[in-house]
């Protein structure tokens, strides 16, 4: 594997928290930012961005809602975690908040074809004990493949940090970037990219990303959730883009958590 997910470590979280309350230290594996090239944002805007934390409410990785108890977020974030470790906070803006809502987590769904040695099948969801009282947002159908197409402008979004290896931004973020298309994707990343899992977004020159602290995230098409914050070389890198979790293809099992 040449990429890198985009989480962040919990061990360097709590490591920032302590010398700068400042959450999101990344961890030793890179990734995009919180949104690198992005501009500033509010739950207002977005209301289904979801924080993924610790049980301290240290934020370690994205989601988003899809219904009043339903979080789709990446596998790889919830790997080691158990529903007594995990919180889900919406609604809050800024990681130093303490505004919003505040759930646990009843139960935790990890795609069982998830494994860290390809990054694919990377998608998880996170059943709330309690409901968010935001406003949810679509998620595509299998059938949906057509949204996909090269140039489509993304929307994507999170708390991760600015710059590879930087720091976080403790406001959510938000940037466009455009879909690449699959062959010019695999030429970036080989056979480490698979393209019935994954997508490709991000500018030929770099510059505009997702990074560490913003894995699990949402990548929306027209509105709708398409993909999902995976991995990527880097941050921002020219001739790397971001890898996201292709939606489709999973969809029909996240319908079978949401409606469970």
């Amino acid at each position: 594997m040449s990429g890198f997910t985009r989480a962040r470590s919990a061990a360097l979280v709590l490591a920032s928290a302590a010398a700068a309350a400042v959450l999101a230290a990344p961890s030793a594996v890179a990734a995009p930012e919180p949104i690198v090239g992005g501009t500033t944002t509010t739950t207002s805007a977005y209301p289904f961005v979801m924080q993924i934390t610790d049980a301290s409410q240290n934020q370690f990785c994205g989601g988003t809602l899809v219904a009043p108890t339903k979080v789709v977020t990446a596998a790889h974030c919830m790997v080691g975690e158990t529903t007594r470790s995990v919180r889900v906070v919406g609604g809050r803006t800024n990681l130093n908040g303490t505004n919003g809502t505040v759930a646990k987590v009843s139960r935790i769904w990890v795609n069982p074809d998830y494994t860290d040695a390809t990054n694919g099948d990377d998608v998880a969801v996170l059943t709330l004990s309690t409901s968010m009282p935001y406003a949810p947002v679509k998620y595509v159908s299998a059938s949906d493949t057509g949204v996909y197409a090269t140039g489509a402008s993304a929307r994507i979004l999170g708390w991760g940090t600015t710059r590879e290896n930087g720091s976080s931004s403790n406001q959510l973020r938000t940037a466009t970037v455009p879909l690449v298309s699959d062959s010019s994707c695999r030429t970036s990343y080989g056979s480490d990219f698979v393209a019935s899992d994954m997508v490709c977004a991000g500018l030929p020159s770099g510059g505009v990303d997702t990074c560490q602290g913003d894995s699990g995230g949402p990548l929306l098409l027209g509105g709708v959730l398409a993909g999902i914050t995976s991995w990527g070389e880097g941050c921002a890198r020219a001739g790397y883009p971001g890898v996201y979790t292709r939606l489709t293809t999973f969809s029909g099992l996240v319908s079978a958590q949401v409606n469970s």
